[in-house]
């Protein structure tokens, strides 16, 4: 079968359009908590097969070695419900993670996670140039449709078998 990779961007930070506020919906920074962190992104992926869940000790070891990533609960009545790892390439900020947890799916929240998610981006550091990620036809079908409602703009397709 094959997947179709969709890259998108912002080139200013002036070009997001929020989302539905959610009521009780926060982003909080996680800083040394690898079992969290681990937890969410498993949990998060599973779904859509990202492979976190058989991720290697020395995997997860090397992922937190990096220190261009930065990690965000996204909570709801502070409670955690998903995942955003930025990673800093400067100038430029990566996406490099977003996503709800399975139970927190279709409940309003990811709209205005996305929009906190990338305000956060933005304000990493001064002089941020561009935010970008990516998704594929493997994520939850919101995906695509939530990063364009926010502003995000196709610059590159692949297709992936």
């Amino acid at each position: 079968m094959t997947h179709i990779r969709t890259y998108v961007e912002m080139t200013s930070a002036a070009e997001l359009r929020p989302g539905r506020f959610a009521e009780a919906v926060a982003l909080l920074p996680i800083t040394g908590q690898t079992g969290l962190i681990r937890d969410l992104e498993t949990r998060v992926g599973e779904p859509h097969g990202w492979g976190a869940g058989t991720r290697s000790e020395e995997a997860w070891a090397e992922e937190f070695a990096k220190t261009y990533l930065q990690w965000w609960a996204i909570t709801h009545h502070d409670e955690p419900v998903g995942l955003v790892e930025l990673a800093d390439r400067a100038p430029e900020v990566e996406i490099t993670t977003f996503g709800l947890l399975p139970e927190a799916v279709g409940r309003g929240i990811g709209g205005h996670a996305l929009t906190l998610a990338v305000r956060q981006a933005w304000l990493l550091r001064p002089g941020v140039t561009r935010v970008w990620l990516h998704t594929s036809t493997q994520d939850h079908p919101n995906a695509l449709p939530n990063y364009q409602a926010r502003g995000f703009k196709a610059y590159r397709t692949e297709e992936r078998p």
